[in-house]
């Protein structure tokens, strides 16, 4: 190793010391999804970091999603997807597929690839020790023409109602390492599919975490010159919905982010999880890569 490079390396280390001790001790929600979660470098890559995280102090909780996968096992049985703004139209045989995917492959996968890195990874749905309670999402669609407004019948898609945190801090204090499955159970123990997004920024309130991570398909938000936005607040994001700066599917994701912010995690960041080690590099750098909401 000559010099130069030995400096360098260096030079990240110590750039990661303040950021280690800064979040030392304190909980991080990343939820998991896109590209990060299919491609089989960056899911490598993905399980290490989090491996670090936990070796250096930091508590990583895990929510993933599992859509492209839900779609391609319904595809292979014959069975066509829906979607209603976004949303999977979820009858009881989706809903089926749906505990297969996201409960067993998917949840497994990311668990197997964690504990592979020297992590110790424990899978879970909502539906495990009642973690995430949900009911019956109520998706109203407004009628022109003074026309009373339309109920949409999405089945068995939810919302959270309440997370109880008890098992993940148990989890905590046995140093495991939670990834979640966004399946809420209802009274009647009926399941719901629930969005993702919504699960990891409740989740991030509830565990007052230090920052939630949104791993998406794009850099972050961007302005309409296509230059990163960081730094926003609740009227910068109000504003920029207001030009259609932020629209269509970041919309959810920042009103996720926001929410989870003013509900009591210090800040959240959309990242870009198509590039390597982009959880190392939001916590960990200077200069981060995503766009901070605080």
């Amino acid at each position: 190793m000559n010099n130069s490079t030995a400096g360098h390396i260096a030079h990240i280390l110590t750039e990661a010391l303040p950021y280690i001790q800064r979040y030392s001790g304190k909980t991080i929600v990343i939820k998991y999804g896109g590209n990060a979660m299919t491609d089989e470098k960056l899911k490598q890559g993905f399980a290490h970091d989090i491996v670090l995280l936990k070796q250096v102090g930091i508590n990583p909780v895990i929510v993933h999603g599992g859509g492209p996968q839900i779609g391609n096992l319904l595809k292979q049985i014959g069975k066509e997807s829906h979607f209603i703004d976004g949303m999977r139209v979820t009858d009881k045989e989706t809903m089926d597929i749906v505990q297969m995917v996201l409960g067993g492959l998917v949840n497994k996968d990311i668990v197997s690839l964690i504990n592979q890195a020297g992590g110790r990874a424990i899978g879970l749905t909502g539906k495990d020790g009642n973690l995430i309670r949900a009911s019956k999402l109520v998706l109203t669609k407004k009628a022109k023409d003074k026309q009373p407004s339309e109920i949409i019948d999405l089945g068995h898609v939810g919302k959270v109602d309440s997370i109880d945190p008890a098992i993940l801090e148990m989890l905590d204090n046995q140093d495991f390492i939670p990834v979640i499955a966004p399946v809420g159970v209802g009274k009647h123990g009926t399941s719901y599919n629930i969005n993702a997004d919504s699960v990891a920024g409740q989740m991030a309130a509830i565990l007052k975490a230090d920052k939630l991570l949104l791993l998406t398909n794009t850099p972050g938000v961007l302005n309409k010159e296509g230059e990163l936005l960081t730094g926003l607040n609740k009227q910068h994001i109000e504003a920029l919905k207001e030009d259609g700066t932020i629209q269509g599917g970041m919309i959810p994701k920042i009103d996720c982010a926001l929410d989870a912010v003013e509900a009591g995690s210090k800040s959240s960041c959309i990242i870009d999880g198509r590039v390597e080690h982009a959880v190392l590099l939001e916590l960990l750098t200077d200069n981060g890569i995503g766009t901070l909401i605080s």
